[in-house]
């Protein structure tokens, strides 16, 4: 699509999926310019499996959407995990006013989301390449928010983001349809952690030709984090809570 073809049909698809208030036309731009250096960094590095312009619409920008509605205004958010930048990038776009910290062990993940961020004129995001064991030592109880997509089991995830998140904050889980499952083995675990279940929002999100369904897990931290936790990532997936 070229430039304003691409700005009428994500402003068309988030409006079509309950998210119209989210975008505008300079915020779809901003989206045309990240999908397109997406692509074009992903043809000397690997980055992501999704390609197709549509695609990366549907399964990164509108996914990434779903959560920015979770966050109050000007909040803090660590985003574990991130890959390639999602769902931070798309959410410091869609919400300028929140403060974005994204952290990934790939060193070319985090590469790029910085430069996305500078070239996109993304103040309110940092990239850190690091992972979520070392950074809390440093960062405990920081963000008023914590979010993660794709990463890990439930069980596994709530033990590696629930640290960071102050105490009234909330860990916002996006999972698939099948996230009922994954919740009902890691509730024992995310209680221990500090937190309780406030709220989850099944959605789905369709273009033309798909469809995905979407589960969204907001958790509450009413108390602090045992300082035992987060133990080694080893220990954490050998033996979730």
């Amino acid at each position: 699509m070229d430039r304003n073809s691409y700005i009428i049909y994500i402003i068309d698809l988030f409006e079509k999926n309950n998210l119209g208030h989210l975008i505008d036309a300079d915020k779809a731009e901003k989206l045309y310019d990240l999908s397109n250096l997406l692509v074009e960094t992903n043809k000397m590095t690997n980055l992501t499996a999704i390609t197709d312009e549509k695609d990366i619409i549907l399964k990164h920008f509108l996914d990434s959407a779903t959560v920015c509605d979770s966050f109050l205004y000007e909040w803090s958010i660590l985003d574990v995990g991130c890959g390639a930048g999602f769902p931070s990038l798309p959410l410091a776009i869609l919400r300028p006013d929140l403060k974005i910290t994204s952290i990934d062990s790939t060193g070319k993940k985090i590469t790029f989301v910085n430069r996305a961020a500078e070239l996109l004129g993304l103040s309110n995001l940092k990239a850190i390449c690091t992972r979520a064991e070392d950074l809390v030592k440093s960062d405990r109880e920081k963000f008023d928010a914590c979010t993660s997509r794709a990463v890990a089991r439930l069980n596994v995830l709530a033990e590696l983001c629930i640290p960071f998140v102050k105490v009234g904050g909330l860990f916002v889980a996006m999972k698939s349809d099948k996230g009922l499952e994954e919740y009902n083995e890691a509730e024992k675990g995310i209680i221990t952690l500090g937190c309780n279940l406030r709220n989850k929002n099944e959605l789905t999100l369709a273009d033309e030709t798909t469809v995905i369904a979407r589960e969204i897990y907001c958790f509450e931290k009413v108390a602090h984090t045992p300082m035992q936790y987060p133990r080694n990532y080893s220990q954490i997936v050998k033996k979730p809570l």
